[in-house]
């Protein structure tokens, strides 16, 4: 198994939502985050002042799948994130040793 970490703009979530559903991928868990990455921010004036914003909202989504699933789910992330400006995002896939549903016990893929 392997967790697949998506970091995205929050305005593309819906469309990655619909485009892993469509890959057949179910159940995810999504955070919102702030960060920064070649971005490096911005500068917003508020106020008549200037002043940096360094951390830039992002949502990032959590998805446990087959392996045999990591290459679908990997390519409908990027095809529905994908806008081809900077700050489009990152994937981060990793290994996964065990997991277990609670409610019934259920290990490995079963229980995903």
């Amino acid at each position: 198994m392997k967790k697949i970490e998506a970091i995205i703009k929050p305005f593309k979530l819906e469309e990655v939502k619909d485009a892993l559903g469509e890959a057949g991928i179910e159940g995810m868990t999504v955070t919102e985050v702030k960060g920064f990455g070649r971005q490096k921010g911005h500068t917003e004036i508020y106020r008549g002042s200037e002043y940096t914003v360094d951390f830039l909202p992002k949502v990032k989504l959590e998805i446990v799948v087959d392996d045999k699933n990591v290459a679908a789910a990997t390519e409908a992330i990027i095809k529905a994130a994908k806008t081809g400006k900077i700050g489009d995002g990152k994937i981060f896939v990793s290994n996964i040793e065990e997991a277990v549903r609670i409610r019934t016990g259920d290990k490995g893929v079963a229980a995903v």
